[in-house]
């Protein structure tokens, strides 16, 4: 077939057809068919010349060109492609590297062979260009619903038609055992589009929280305003949810204006979830507050908040543990999604029963340490002693608002406190230099004899050993593993060590070390400040 005999105008007409076909731009249709006539034509002129083709966006026609370019004479490579200076004088007045030589061919005539090939290249760059239009269209749409028609189901996937393609709403992604039938309308959340080797992917879900953030908003106007916003949600998809809100205006309750009149919003967001269960909790700021808040319908008698390691304990009346818990511990693991501390509920008899062993426990301590009588131990326990330092350093006015203790009696109990304290960092730093522990870990301020004890059962004997760990291996911590918090020991964590306090250390052996520049540090410092300081403003 030759070029030049084809109705030109064919070519526009082709273009036009097929970008209004797949929604894209007609341009690069004809930019497709430039590519694929300029292979042909490289095919008859050869594959080392840079041939090129311009089709002409009004009339249709093809105008083929050779194009040579002037380089260097040590970068001259491609003979067909580039020419040296000297050689271009033959063909332009004073010639210039960079410059290019562009000279029209005849067109060349398409075989079957050349045909194919074109064909294959046009097909080719309107599937890219189809997959780009899809993937602008959708990645900005990450994070919204979307209405689309089922149109098959593999293996447990559910394959949605969107409109301008396909997404995939994963089994793991359905509510319960949802099961579809083709042309069933669908309503689904876009959790995720990716660019990937076989085009765009869409990932669909119903079973994500922010599905059911984004239903109320569409239900409730002033979540959608911003009035009320949503704070956390947790969800058992298909049984149970828990949501909290937030209102900004104080004339507007948040929790009755999500539940509409005669709970029309909130029934119409359930209808949607397959009778998912939903239960509405006012937001606070303060933690302990919203955790008694999120465990509802159940009574909390007492909390007790631990911030640094993010957990909570909840003490509630016997008869209302089982709901606390609730089935199969659901309600307790929503409450602890939403709040995101990890919970620990008990009765009021067992907190009774621990405080007991506690007390028991200290009052041991004391016994046995600083030679007293129960009922003397006790007294101290009760006044809130727990440990030899308190008694050893505690202003002497402390002791003395003790019944019977007087200022003899106190110096006398600071005293012994002080000895058993000595002895017991004798020991164990006799002991920790047993190990191994070498001066300058025992010498390092900051740490006690019995941390450098810990320390060296961890096998960390010198500064150098010490400056390589990391804050949660001294003061321990909290990982999320499979959704499930899991606690990290640290080597230090019984001598009530902090993150904080355990990072300080650490830097502080690595400037003694040589390791870090205090300057750095310094400078690290007041760029946070000024962060901090920037986005307090915002606020």
């Amino acid at each position: 077939m030759a070029i030049t005999s084809a109705n030109q105008l064919e070519l526009l007409q082709t273009a036009e057809a097929v970008a209004r076909e797949k929604m894209i731009d007609p341009g690069l249709v004809v930019e497709a068919m430039e590519e694929s006539l300029a292979r042909a034509a490289k095919s008859r002129y050869g594959a080392e010349m840079d041939i090129r083709v311009s089709i002409d966006r009004k009339t249709g026609k093809a105008t083929f060109t050779r194009v040579r370019t002037v380089v260097e004479d040590e970068e001259l490579e491609n003979y067909q492609a580039e020419f040296t200076v000297e050689q271009a004088k033959q063909y332009m007045e004073n010639p210039e590297v960079g410059q290019q030589l562009i000279e029209e061919v005849p067109p060349v005539e398409m075989g079957r062979i050349a045909a194919q090939s074109a064909k294959q290249v046009i097909l080719q760059k309107v599937r890219e260009a189809e997959r780009d239009r899809q993937f602008e269209e959708f990645k900005d749409r990450a994070g919204t619903i979307i209405n689309g028609l089922v149109k098959r189901e593999e293996y447990g996937n559910v394959i949605v038609d969107v409109g301008a393609g396909e997404a995939i709403l994963r089994r793991n992604e359905k509510i319960g055992r949802e099961s579809y039938r083709p042309n069933d309308r669908i309503r689904v959340y876009i959790k995720d589009v990716r660019r990937e080797q076989r085009g765009p992917q869409i990932f669909l879900s119903r079973t994500a929280p922010e599905f059911m953030a984004e239903l109320f908003k569409m239900e409730v106007p002033e979540i959608y305003d911003g009035i009320i916003e949503i704070k956390a949600v947790a969800r058992d998809p298909g049984s149970r949810a828990k949501i909290a809100v937030i209102s900004y205006d104080n004339s507007i309750d948040p929790v009755g204006a999500c539940v509409g009149m005669r709970g029309s919003r909130v029934q119409a967001v359930v209808n949607e979830l397959q009778g998912e269960k939903i239960d509405i909790i006012p937001w606070n700021e303060d933690q302990p507050t919203f955790l008694v808040n999120a465990l509802q319908p159940a009574e909390v008698s007492k909390v007790v908040l631990d911030e640094e390691a993010g957990k909570i304990e909840v003490v509630v009346p016997e008869e209302q543990l089982s709901l606390a818990i609730g089935r199969r511990g659901q309600n307790v693991r929503l409450a602890s999604q939403l709040t995101g501390l990890d919970i620990d509920i008990m009765t009021e008899e067992q907190e009774s029963a621990r405080r007991q062993a506690e007390f028991e426990l200290r009052t041991k301590l004391f016994v046995d340490n600083l030679d007293l009588d129960e009922f003397f131990a006790q007294l101290l326990v009760s006044e809130g002693f727990s440990n030899l330092e308190e008694v050893a350093y505690v202003e002497l006015d402390e002791l003395l608002v003790i019944d019977g203790v007087d200022e003899d009696t106190a110096n006398e109990l600071q005293a012994r406190a002080r000895d058993v304290l000595e002895a017991q960092n004798k020991a164990a730093l006799e002991n920790a230099r047993s190990m191994g522990v070498e001066d300058s870990l025992v010498e390092f301020e900051g740490l006690t004899p019995q941390m450098i004890e810990a320390l060296a059962k961890d096998d960390v004997k010198t500064l150098e050993d010490f400056a390589t760990c990391a804050d949660w291996e001294l003061a321990g911590g909290w990982t999320t593993v499979d959704g499930e918090r899991v606690k990290d020991d640290g080597v230090l964590e019984p001598f009530d060590v902090s993150l904080e306090e355990a990072q300080q250390l650490i830097m502080t052996a690595r400037v003694l070390l040589g390791w870090v520049d205090p300057a750095d540090l310094e400078a690290n410092a007041e760029e946070a400040d000024a962060e901090e300081e920037a986005e307090g403003s915002e606020v």
